[in-house]
């Protein structure tokens, strides 16, 4: 996967909103080696089985056959698993809040790009804690207040935040919790996901401590993510018959200044150069778009494309009049407004925007949702939306039969929404879907 320089200023944006958040949770970045020893793996059989199908092995380097396989990273959490345990001695050590940003490798056999690619970036957050409560408190902390918090305030997405079932699970943990996001097409895409390992990995690993009274312990562990597939997410909730739209805090450019055309002094050029200029000064993030050597409909259909926020549009008459035209992405139609006072007036439209298409997504989201009595009614409804049925009825029998109809459960809530504790949790919800 290549990614062009105008989606990955999209990508910069969204690292920059999750890393925020994530160092406000506590957590510090770090960087880990992209080559893991294969006995590495194999230490933790539950994940090296889950990773299996999808890993790349290098045998050789340097010219020669290596003593020991290498495997490129599919995920960390051994690598990362092998350092803490040298790191963590103490109960003060703890808890050992670590994030990388990087790529990862898994040998896809049917590739999509920005939802499954053999290369792709993400962040990968991997945890220790003292006790098996905190190292769940904190999976869900990161999962409210980092992922679907960002989702929401930045991607304008609305997500339904669950438990994984069982079958589910990431490979190796004890709970997996997601971020679920329906597509245009009513389709799920799972946007994130946070996972409890208990003390699977911190066994594998000898991730021992001394607590308060001397006696050795073993770590608790947790680890979570998100990836490029926000990208895929972003294009695929949003998109229009017109092309991408793009919400305006996630926007790599929020506003594209154009010249329809020039006049013989070039005075139009000179006044959006001007005007960009003073966007810029705003804080507006803002490109200018002067090649008038090209048509003009051609470039407004490359920025309509792309899903800039918002176009202004400015040529001879519009400067003569004070005015320019102006056109936000996500509206039908064009209107005029004076130069004086548009960049308040482009903050004010900026913000509109953003809020208005979370409420798109949102309501999208809640009128395709439907609670269902039965497994063939769910069937039907989770073909164009997500279909809610109690999990007592569905059971892991009833997730066979599911597949049989390309279908899965997304995740498990509560009727009021809230996480469950466990699968068996009386009341619980599934959320079926078909997905990405």
């Amino acid at each position: 996967m290549v990614i062009r320089p105008y989606a990955y200023g999209i990508w910069e944006r969204m690292q920059q909103g999750v890393d925020r958040r994530i160092k406000e949770a506590g957590a510090e970045n770090a960087y880990f080696p992209l080559l893991i020893p294969e006995s590495y793996l194999s230490r933790e059989a539950e994940h090296v089985e889950g990773f299996s199908p999808e890993l790349a092995v290098v045998t050789h380097a340097g010219g020669e056959q290596l003593a020991e396989p290498v495997v490129i990273r599919p995920t960390s959490e051994t690598i990362i698993g092998e350092y803490m345990a040298k790191w963590i001695q103490s109960y003060r050590d703890l808890p050992l809040l670590l994030n990388q940003w990087a790529n990862v490798v898994r040998w896809e056999l049917r590739p999509r790009v920005f939802l499954r690619t053999t290369e792709f970036l993400w962040q990968e957050g991997h945890c220790a804690h003292a006790t098996k409560q905190d190292a769940s408190d904190y999976a869900e902390q990161i999962l409210h207040d980092v992922y679907a918090d960002f989702m929401r305030t930045e991607l304008a997405m609305s997500v339904v935040e669950g438990r994984k079932t069982r079958r589910e699970r990431f490979a190796g943990a004890i709970n997996t919790m997601t971020c679920e996001a329906m597509m245009g097409d009513g389709k799920s895409l799972q946007m994130g996901t946070s996972h409890e390992l208990g003390q699977n990995f911190a066994r594998a690993f000898d991730m021992t401590y001394l607590d308060a009274n001397g006696d050795q312990q073993l770590a608790w562990t947790t680890s979570w993510g998100v990836s490029t597939r926000m990208m895929g997410g972003l294009f695929m909730c949003h998109g229009d018959d017109r092309g991408l739209v793009v919400p305006p805090r996630i926007a790599s450019i929020e506003v594209a200044v154009m010249v329809v055309r020039d006049d013989d002094a070039g005075s139009v050029t000179e006044a959006a150069r001007a005007l960009t200029a003073s966007l810029s000064d705003a804080g507006v993030r803002v490109r200018l778009d002067d090649a008038v050597s090209t048509a003009f409909g051609r470039r407004a259909t490359n920025w309509e494309l792309k899903g800039v926020p918002i176009r202004v549009e400015m040529g001879p008459r519009d400067l003569e009049g004070g005015v320019v035209t102006f056109v936000r992405r996500d509206l039908d139609g064009k209107r005029e407004c004076p130069i004086d006072g548009l960049a308040v007036m482009i903050r004010a439209q900026l913000d509109e925007m953003q809020l208005a298409m979370f409420a798109r997504s949102e309501q999208r989201r809640l009128d395709a949702t439907v609670r269902t009595g039965s497994i063939a009614e769910a069937v039907e409804v989770a073909s164009t939306g997500f279909a809610e049925i109690p999990y007592a009825l569905l059971g892991e029998a009833g997730e066979d039969e599911l597949a049989r109809s390309a279908m899965t459960v997304r995740c498990l809530i509560r009727p009021d929404g809230s996480l469950p504790l466990s699968d068996d949790e009386p009341d619980t919800v599934a959320v079926v879907a078909r997905s990405y």
